[in-house]
């Protein structure tokens, strides 16, 4: 908007109450901009706060280190809230899918591979966005985890496997508030987009909530 000019008559003078209303909104507007500022430099390619290499959000968990090409870096919660447990299967082997995720030119893992008897490997932080969903809004609202297995074989969910990832789906439901049923824990297959069928017919999901609203109850 342009400088006010004066009237005919002279210059306008605005009453008290113009200056209360125009004042309480230009302090709401530098409040609203500071905190668009804050979101807009941890949104900034690269930007992230300081961290330890080799850090892990769950205590127990190895962890190696994906490809940066695999994920982009970020500050989750504060710029991206997180409110989805994406489950995945590897289709093959946990040393390979490691591997894969290692591998700049994937351009794809998950935060945590499980594999099936129960050893937990970390990969990317929760904080940072990794590219396991095929969908950008569902990469940058959840946590992606990775099961050992291929979704045809019913052996591959193991006693093993189911209990140690819901101790992990429990915790991370905790830690972001998220409520432990089906629109929130879900599975590849339902991302839209998604051309994956994990985790397949063979996952007991019933079990699976079940165990992870136990894990949660007990870690309270």
């Amino acid at each position: 908007m342009g400088e006010r000019r004066a009237s005919k008559n002279g210059d306008r003078r605005f009453g008290r109450r113009a200056l209360l209303i125009g004042g309480a909104a230009a302090a709401g507007a530098v409040v609203l901009a500071r905190e668009d500022l804050v979101k807009l430099y941890w949104q900034a390619p690269g930007a992230q706060k300081p961290r330890t290499e080799g850090d892990v959000d769950f205590a127990g968990v190895r962890w190696v280190a994906a490809s940066s090409a695999n994920y982009r870096a970020a500050d989750r919660p504060d710029d991206y809230s997180i409110d989805m447990v994406v489950i995945h299967i590897t289709q093959g082997s946990f040393d390979s899918a490691v591997r894969v995720f290692q591998n700049p030119a994937h351009r794809a893992a998950a935060h945590y591979i499980v594999r099936k008897d129960g050893h937990i490997t970390q990969m990317i932080r929760e904080l940072d966005v990794a590219y396991h969903a095929g969908n950008r809004d569902y990469n940058e609202r959840s946590v992606g985890i990775e099961h050992e297995g291929v979704v045809e074989d019913p052996a591959a969910f193991t006693d093993e496997m189911y209990a140690a990832s819901a101790q992990l789906t429990a915790r991370i439901c905790a830690r972001y508030d998220i409520p432990v049923d089906r629109e929130h824990i879900i599975g590849h297959v339902e991302v839209p987009g998604s051309d994956h069928t994990c985790p397949g017919t063979h996952f007991d999901w019933d079990r699976y909530l079940r165990l992870v609203r136990e894990a949660r109850t007990e870690q309270a």
